[in-house]
């Protein structure tokens, strides 16, 4: 993707890339291109050889029609893409009630499973405790994760505000339960999120003034109440470069639509010259503010970025999937390897330290319980 990609040096292999975290969360500001990006971070992995497992949160979401599928995904697990290279991408819905029914008839009450969800149960547990529904869906993560039954696992979060509550809630219900099986499937939640081997959140935006406002504050956000590891920026709809065109800022100078139509052949009446001028101006111009934006997200926040096309399409679909996967892979094969290697090192330390934190205050508890 010619203009784009402005890294220069060492090479990120696609594979790579992909294999840095067995599970990679994808936020962002809801209208930025979120589930989009999601999907075509998951057939470029596909591309590159590896089996990726896509999980959307709910049934609302766009994601089944950017595989080409008429119909919603189900609890089950659906092949959605194959690529010609052996990789393939398959895709599901989590839901907490989904979730709360495999749990009771994993612990022997199917026979009840089915009419304590149906009446309504997990709401009344909701109620009394919050974070539930999201620790049952992250739970069932995890369970994926540790089962390893894909290379990768991108999961579709919902939209910024509410992303960062639902992967706090899993330290929420550390404070709050004091044992029993709940404080162990959120200590097993709160540990894959915070080791980079196994998660990193991916956040998208779009190079406009409050997007980006947006996401430099979530990406703190999820750093410190998170602690989790955060990847490249994603910046969904840049334009690219035109060769030729000088840019101009917002009057359109430097750009001679008539000059270029001529060496292109073709003739333009007074009406026609007129009205592409404008477009190309307001192309400029767009272009202009989009590199500002992109400046001030470099300065304000010190992560890769990858740039993403805009598509004049009416509608994103498989092929368009197909054309902004190719362009991922194309940013990340410009992409230093070692921008990230010194932030997954000292998250590695930290994670090191907290554990060994969490081993010395367990044995100063079991020591006080036999001195009691």
């Amino acid at each position: 993707m010619t203009g784009l990609a402005d890294s220069v040096g060492p090479t990120m292999d696609r594979e790579a890339f992909c294999r840095q975290s067995r599970v990679v969360v994808v936020a962002g500001k809801g209208g930025v291109g979120k589930t989009t990006v999601a999907s075509a971070l998951a057939r470029m992995a596909a591309d590159a050889g590896l089996k990726v497992l896509v999980v959307a949160l709910d049934a609302s979401g766009g994601l089944p029609a950017l595989f080409g599928r008429t119909e919603g995904m189900s609890y089950e697990e659906e092949t959605v893409y194959e690529a010609p290279g052996g990789g393939s991408v398959q895709a599901r819905m989590i839901t907490p009630d989904d979730a709360l029914l495999e749990y009771l008839i994993d612990h022997g009450l199917k026979r009840v499973a089915k009419r304590l969800v149906a009446t309504g149960v997990l709401d009344v547990v909701a109620t009394a405790i919050p974070g539930i529904r999201e620790i049952l869906v992250l739970g069932k993560v995890k369970q994926i994760e540790r089962a390893r039954i894909a290379d990768v696992i991108v999961l579709d979060a919902p939209a910024t505000g509410h992303a960062v509550r639902f992967l706090t809630s899993a330290s929420g219900l550390l404070d709050a339960a004091r044992g029993g099986p709940l404080r162990s499937q959120a200590t097993d939640v709160v540990e894959m999120l915070h080791d980079p081997d196994r998660c990193q959140v991916i956040l998208v935006t779009l190079p406009e003034e409050t997007p980006v406002n947006e996401l430099i504050e979530t990406a703190y956000r999820f750093e410190d109440d998170v602690g989790v590891l955060l990847g490249p920026v994603v910046v969904n709809g840049c334009y690219e470069a035109w060769d030729g065109w000088s840019g101009g800022g917002a009057g359109g100078a430097g750009i001679d639509v008539g000059a270029l139509a001529e060496t292109a052949g073709e003739e333009l009446g007074a009406r026609e010259l007129k009205a592409l001028t404008a477009v190309a101006a307001f192309r400029s111009g767009r272009a202009s503010l989009q590199s500002e934006q992109l400046a001030r997200l470099s300065s304000e926040l010190p992560l890769p970025q990858l740039k993403l096309p805009y598509l004049s399409a009416p509608e994103i679909g498989p092929r368009e999937i197909g054309v902004l996967a190719s362009a991922l892979g194309e940013e990340i094969d410009a992409t230093d390897p070692v921008a990230g290697r010194g932030q997954r090192e000292a998250r590695a330390r930290e994670l090191g330290s907290q554990e060994a934190g969490t081993r010395e205050a367990g044995t100063r508890e079991a020591g006080t319980r036999e001195a009691g």
